[in-house]
């Protein structure tokens, strides 16, 4: 019975005008500042969702988890190589690839470029490059008619379009020292590769025969890419696989590449957990504050209560609960603030940068050319909870003191 009266009264007091303005105005500033510590964290955390999504769909779908390069030059048994790779349980895949450094120019712009030669019918079996490529460029994509695959950010930088032609530039080696000159050769946009990210300003795809002809080293490959079961273990899973090989190879994941991506998002994603607690630790100090001053406001009342039979419980639950319907508030309002903005965050960004004339985060330079955001259900409740178990510990100093308030001491006061 006592723990609903005192919710009861302390839910009167919480609604009740204060005689003192200061009291409500601190108890107002406590609130908000729940609201907006518990709403920007929602927002960063669910930023760092997003980042680390668009890691994995996007970014490791289409690059390669692992790579085998031959140490002594291109490979000659690729294919006895691809059957040994595939024994080994945690490979899902294997596939050849070729790559080339090029130039590529279109009228007076040049850029230099990765060309990747790939085989499309195995190179889907470890990557989800056709997603990202328009059209039906990917299943036309034969050897023989010199056709290239084009990241955007390349093809807006040359201003070429999917049918237009280009030159490649591509340098010859020999067993002379005397610099060559380079191979040149003209292909066909036959598509263009989106990724909103770093990788359409460097790569094009040619077909893998055509590489190698462009790269003069027959029916060899450079190396062998796998996808693995485990993205996170892919490192020991390589060294694993390369140590039942042949062949002298270089062992490289995607971990040597972009594993500093990773463990970026989760350094900052820690560092959001602990900016999290001292953000909302420091708006629940007011909390304290309020409750000190209500006590003195409401001495009177307590007074009473004692002289009711109130017990010390009874009088700490009250205010004990008078600071948690601030956090609760508090905590309610910055959640859905924040989880609104959240679910709106790259549409508003985009805004912004239109407004603004400038793009945040450029291509060129970042895996991704925008914003992402995810909402996790478990970070607005690890939030919410923290913010609510702060405000609660915030009330128990100022709700002990009222529980030692002399009721003759106050009443002849007054």
């Amino acid at each position: 019975m006592f723990s609903s009266l005192s919710l009861f009264i302390g839910g009167r007091f919480s609604r009740a005008k204060q005689r003192n303005k200061m009291v409500s105005f601190i108890s107002l500033s406590s609130t908000l500042g729940i609201a907006v510590g518990v709403a920007v964290i929602i927002i960063g955390l669910s930023a760092m969702n997003g980042f680390e999504r668009e890691l994995k769909n996007r970014v490791l779908s289409v690059i390669a988890h692992g790579e085998f390069e031959g140490v002594r030059g291109p490979i000659e048994n690729w294919h006895g190589m691809i059957d040994q790779l595939d024994k080994h349980p945690q490979i899902e895949a294997a596939a050849p690839y070729i790559k080339l450094t090029a130039l590529a120019e279109k009228g007076q712009q040049l850029k230099a470029i990765e060309v990747k030669g790939v085989d499309p019918a195995m190179e889907s079996s470890i990557s989800h490059l056709a997603d990202f490529i328009e059209g039906d460029s990917w299943q036309n994509f034969r050897a023989g008619e010199k056709q290239l695959i084009l990241g955007q950010g390349v093809a807006d930088l040359l201003k070429v379009k999917k049918g237009d032609f280009l030159t490649l530039m591509i340098p010859s080696t020999g067993s002379t020292s005397q610099v060559q000159t380079p191979r040149r050769v003209r292909v066909q946009v036959a598509g263009l590769l989106k990724l909103n990210g770093q990788i359409d300003h460097s790569l094009a795809l040619v077909p893998l025969q055509d590489a190698q002809n462009y790269a003069r080293i027959g029916d060899r490959v450079t190396g062998v890419a796998v996808k693995v079961t485990d993205v996170l273990n892919a490192r020991n899973i390589v060294r694993e696989a390369g140590n039942t090989l042949n062949e002298y190879v270089y062992l490289r994941s995607w971990q040597q590449k972009y594993g500093f991506l990773h463990r970026d998002i989760q350094l900052v994603r820690t560092i959001m957990y602990l900016v999290m607690v001292l953000v909302i630790g420091v708006a629940s100090f007011n909390i304290v504050s309020t409750l000190m001053m209500a006590v003195k406001d409401r001495a009177a009342e307590i007074a009473i209560l004692r002289t009711m039979g109130a017990t010390d419980g009874l009088i700490k639950r009250i205010f004990v609960w008078q600071g948690v319907f601030s956090g609760v508030l508090g905590s309610v309002v910055g959640s859905v603030l924040g989880v609104a903005v959240a679910l709106n965050l790259t549409s508003l960004i985009k805004g912004l940068e239109q407004l603004l004339d400038h793009q945040f985060l450029s291509g060129d330079i970042y895996f991704v050319d925008f914003l992402p955001s995810q909402v996790l259900v478990e970070d607005v409740a690890l939030v919410s909870l923290t913010a609510i178990i702060l405000s609660l510990l915030a009330t128990w100093y100022p709700a002990s003191r009222a529980s030692q308030l002399n009721p003759a001491a106050v009443l002849s006061a007054k």
